[in-house]
């Protein structure tokens, strides 16, 4: 049961940038909104992170998933991850905690066990222990990947996110093609993205021995576009 009705007042409404529309009860599903309502989705496209690992490096092994079980937004990226390494015949391992110690502890544990890279979903649990962490994973030379800018402004090597200016846009044209070209929303999918922004931190890059060049290249067909930034701690002087 879709929790609002805008078809009462035959006033279509589009929205934008929301993660779960199903979730949220706005649609009965993405495919077909089945109100007089649809819009576009900024959900976390797991497999497109998954694909700059094997971007980056073809030849990943070994995939460290890190997260927390509390963090109910990381149940489905996590299953995600688990099916797109499944499928690809990779071997991966687990590690979660509820709070930063228990996530420094997490990490440690991935480190010894020499993983080849590691993804982490947009989990705050994850996020807030960063700066306690990251060095671990500098220091071992191990890239990790995750859902969201932020981390790699705090020192992860990579985080990837929507491209909201082109959600910003396609969320337009989509509320053109009601009002202008006659769609019906409850037959509209709800528009989501494959491709979004990647952020490489590009201090962590050089010192896990990659270079920034070669990343933009393995990851320019994955992404709208690469932005480089460092870490939080020179970010937050520079604001």
């Amino acid at each position: 049961m879709i929790r609002s009705q805008p078809e009462d007042n035959q006033i279509p409404v589009v929205f934008s940038a929301v993660s779960d529309p199903v979730g949220a009860e706005l649609v009965e599903s993405m495919e077909e909104p089945g109100g007089n309502i649809t819009g576009t989705s900024d959900f976390l496209n797991t497999n497109a992170i998954m694909d700059l690992i094997f971007a980056a490096n073809p030849d990943t092994d070994y995939v460290g998933l890190l997260y927390s079980k509390s963090e109910d937004s990381s149940k489905q990226p996590i299953a995600d991850a688990k099916a797109y390494l499944d499928k690809k015949g990779v071997k991966y391992i687990e590690k979660t905690g509820t709070n930063t110690d228990e996530v420094s502890s997490a990490a440690d544990a991935l480190v010894a066990e020499k993983v080849d890279a590691i993804f982490t979903p947009t989990d705050n649990t994850v996020m807030t222990a960063e700066l306690a962490i990251y060095e671990k994973f500098e220091k071992a030379g191990i890239p990790h990947y995750a859902g969201a800018d932020s981390f790699a402004l705090n020192g992860a090597f990579c985080g990837y996110g929507v491209d909201y200016a082109n959600l910003g846009k396609e969320t337009a044209d989509m509320v053109v093609d009601i009002l202008v070209n006659g769609a019906k929303p409850e037959s509209t999918a709800v528009k989501t993205f494959d491709n979004g922004l990647a952020t490489v931190n590009t201090e962590i890059c050089e010192s896990i021995g990659l270079k920034i060049d070669d990343i933009k290249e393995a990851f320019k067909d994955y992404c709208t576009d690469i932005i480089e930034t460092k870490t939080a701690e020179e970010f937050e002087e520079e604001k």
